[in-house]
C-alpha cells in the first residue's frame, strides 16, 4: 500500500480530523468535485441532468456506524421517501445503503428489518436497492442480511470488493441466487492477510472477478453485473472480453463516481454501454471523501490544482 493511500485512510479514521477538518472552507470547496451538494434535492436534481445525458444515477446518503436505532429508523424513512420521489419523477435511479446506517452495529436483526422495509417499498415501485460493503469485519453479517432479504424479495444487489481475498468465494452463492453484484476495488485499510496489498494484485483479482461476472447469467436492468471502475484500461479490457465472448452491451454496465471520468462516461454512453453515476449527499462526507481520494491518490493533485485555480 502506498504511503499516500495509507495517510489518507488514516486521516479518514482519525476522530479529531473528522470533527475539525470538514469545517475548513478550502476542504468544503474541494469536496464539491465529488458531490453535487449536501441535500437530497441536490442529488435528485443532478440525477435528472444525468438522465438527460443517458446516464443512470445511484443515490446514497452519507453516514455510517449509527448505533442509535432511532437514527436508523430515520434513515429507513429517508430512503423510502427517496424511492417514492424517484418513482414520481420517473427517474432512472436507484438507492444504495450502508448496513451500518441501518443499525448493524446494534445487531443483525435490526439491520435486516430496516433493510427489508426499504427493499419492500422499492419492489412496490419497481425499483432495486443496492447494499454497500464496508470494512471486512462487516462482510459476513452484510452477506447474511442480503441472502435473507433475497428469500422474500428479488430486487436486491450488493457490492463486492476485489481487494478482499475472500471475494472470489463470496461471489458464487450471490450469482446462483440472482443477486446483483457491483464490483469495486475497495477503499478501507485492511491487513495483508485479509486484502491484497498491492495495486497490481488488486487489479488482477478485479479482472478475474469481472470475467466470472461476464460468464454468469445476467439479471435484468440494474441487477445486471456492474463494474465500478474509473480505470479506462480496465474498462476496455472488460469490453474486449465481453465482445470476444459474445456478451452483449445490455448484459452489463459501468458505474463511476460523480465528477470523475466524465468524458469516459459520455463516450461509453455514445457507444451503447450502460453507465450509472454515484451521487453522494449529506453532511457526513469527510471519511467517504478521504476514502475516495485513497482509491486513486492522483486525485489529490487534481483537487489541489483546482483549489489554486479557484
Amino acid at each position: 500500500m502506498s504511503l499516500m493511500r495509507q495517510t489518507l485512510l488514516w486521516c479518514s479514521e482519525n476522530r479529531w480530523m473528522r470533527t475539525h477538518v470538514p469545517r475548513l472552507w478550502f476542504v468544503r470547496r474541494a469536496v464539491k468535485r465529488f458531490m453535487p451538494g449536501e441535500s437530497v434535492d441536490d442529488a435528485l436534481g443532478e440525477a435528472e441532468v444525468l438522465n438527460g445525458a443517458g446516464i443512470g444515477a445511484i443515490l446514497t446518503q452519507l453516514g455510517e456506524n449509527l448505533a442509535d436505532t432511532a437514527d436508523a429508523v430515520a434513515v429507513v424513512a429517508h430512503y423510502q421517501g427517496v424511492i417514492d420521489t424517484i418513482a414520481s419523477r420517473a427517474l432512472d435511479a436507484v438507492v444504495s445503503v450502508k448496513p451500518t446506517q441501518l443499525g448493524l452495529d446494534h445487531d443483525v436483526e435490526t439491520a435486516y428489518r430496516n433493510l427489508a422495509a426499504i427493499v419492500e417499498v422499492a419492489q412496490a415501485r419497481r425499483n432495486v436497492v443496492c447494499v454497500d460493503m464496508e470494512q471486512s469485519s462487516y462482510v459476513d453479517a452484510t452477506l447474511d442480511v442480503v441472502h435473507r432479504i433475497r428469500d422474500s424479495y428479488h430486487n436486491i444487489g450488493v457490492c463486492l470488493q476485489a481487494y478482499l481475498r475472500r471475494t472470489a468465494d463470496d461471489m458464487g452463492p450471490l450469482l446462483e441466487r440472482g443477486i446483483g453484484v457491483r464490483l469495486v476495488k475497495g477503499a478501507y485499510a485492511e491487513p495483508a492477510d485479509v486484502a491484497f496489498p498491492t495495486k497490481r494484485d488488486v487489479d488482477a483479482n478485479y479482472f478475474a472477478l469481472a470475467e466470472r461476472l461476464l460468464e454468469s447469467p445476467a439479471s435484468a436492468g440494474h441487477l445486471r453485473p456492474a463494474f465500478a471502475t474509473h480505470d479506462p484500461v480496465m474498462v476496455q479490457r472488460i469490453r474486449d472480453t465481453a465482445g470476444a465472448r459474445g456478451v452483449g452491451l445490455e448484459r452489463y454496465q459501468f458505474q463511476m463516481l460523480y465528477g470523475i471520468q466524465r468524458e469516459l462516461q459520455t463516450t461509453l454512453v455514445r457507444e451503447g454501454c450502460g453507465v450509472m453515476v454515484l451521487l453522494s449527499y449529506g453532511e457526513a462526507w469527510y471519511p467517504w471523501y478521504l476514502r475516495r481520494l485513497a482509491e486513486r491518490p492522483a486525485n489529490v493533485w487534481f483537487v489541489a490544482k483546482s483549489m489554486v485555480k479557484g
